[in-house]
């Protein structure tokens, strides 16, 4: 029998291990400060005690990582990736989502809400196993599931199925990996466009930057001290102050605007120097 094992990044880049529901291993990170917990919950430092307390209240409040998961929620915040997906969907620029679910792993989804319940309220998915509960609410609900034996995380093997099924304009969020260029170089009709949304980007190394940027659509900026330095060199259109998103691509900018107009807010820009006034601290 596969031991539920659920392992997760988050706050900073921290490893979180959820076993039966419980949390097991709280990790550690250079990072302290985050404007937006310091926005919303008025956190001034992201230590272990915040960061076992902002877990149980998700795996209390939503389920994350156990069988009572829900699988369709409201907008978390007013801009981030799951929200640009679900108004891409929503607007039809965007039949399919390859995402990722603690749970169930690699997903196709299809429905607005459970793009937003998927993705809006966690953080980096490093390993899953499998929660029958959460496979059938998600199948229900029209989801296809990768491989619903082991929860498989395998982003390129999501893109094939989707694919497969006969999608043409296909987003997939994923952590930064050279899994995002083989994404970018896998073979597809002309018909067919696929969006790349890059989340989770706290650490990552600078060498790693420009090819994200050379082959995603959306880059966040996390706490990432390499990515904000390349933003701040190569100027790409971007939203936000405290937590930027960086638009890598024409399709990513013109993806982004259609939520901000949707909401009312001013679209992108490439305004510079940046206001840096609130920002995570320390970038690693």
């Amino acid at each position: 029998m596969v031991k539920d094992r659920h392992v997760i990044e988050t706050l900073g880049k921290v490893k979180v291990v959820i076993e039966d529901g419980e949390i097991t291993s709280v990790g550690s990170s250079e990072m302290k400060y985050c404007p937006m917990f310091h926005a919303m919950h008025g956190v001034e430092e992201l230590n272990e005690e915040f960061i076992r307390k902002n877990i149980n209240f998700r795996i209390e409040d939503f389920g994350m990582c156990t069988p009572n998961r829900v699988i369709e929620m409201d907008d978390a915040v007013t801009v981030g990736i799951s929200e640009i997906l679900k108004t891409n969907i929503e607007k039809g620029n965007i039949d399919c989502v390859v995402g990722a679910c603690d749970g169930a792993g690699t997903l196709l989804m299809t429905n607005p809400r459970v793009v937003q319940g998927v993705g809006g309220r966690v953080s980096g998915l490093i390993s899953t196993t499998p929660i029958d509960e959460v496979i059938e609410n998600l199948e229900e609900k029209d989801c296809v599931i990768l491989n619903p034996q082991t929860a498989e995380l395998n982003q390129l093997e999501g893109l094939k199925l989707a694919l497969d099924k006969g999608y043409k304009n296909i987003a997939i969020t994923i952590l930064p990996s050279p899994m995002v260029e083989e994404i970018r170089n896998y073979p597809v009709d002309d018909d067919v466009n696929v969006y790349i949304f890059v989340a989770h980007t706290t650490g990552v190394e600078p060498q790693e930057v420009k090819m994200l940027f050379d082959n995603a659509d959306i880059v966040t900026a996390c706490a990432s001290k390499a990515i904000s330095e390349y933003a701040d060199k190569y100027e790409p259109y971007y939203y936000g102050v405290k937590v930027p998103i960086f638009c890598a691509s024409e399709d990513g900018r013109k993806l982004l605007d259609v939520r901000l107009k949707k909401i009312g807010k001013p679209l992108s820009t490439n305004d510079y120097p940046r206001d840096k006034s609130d920002a995570p601290y320390k970038l690693i």
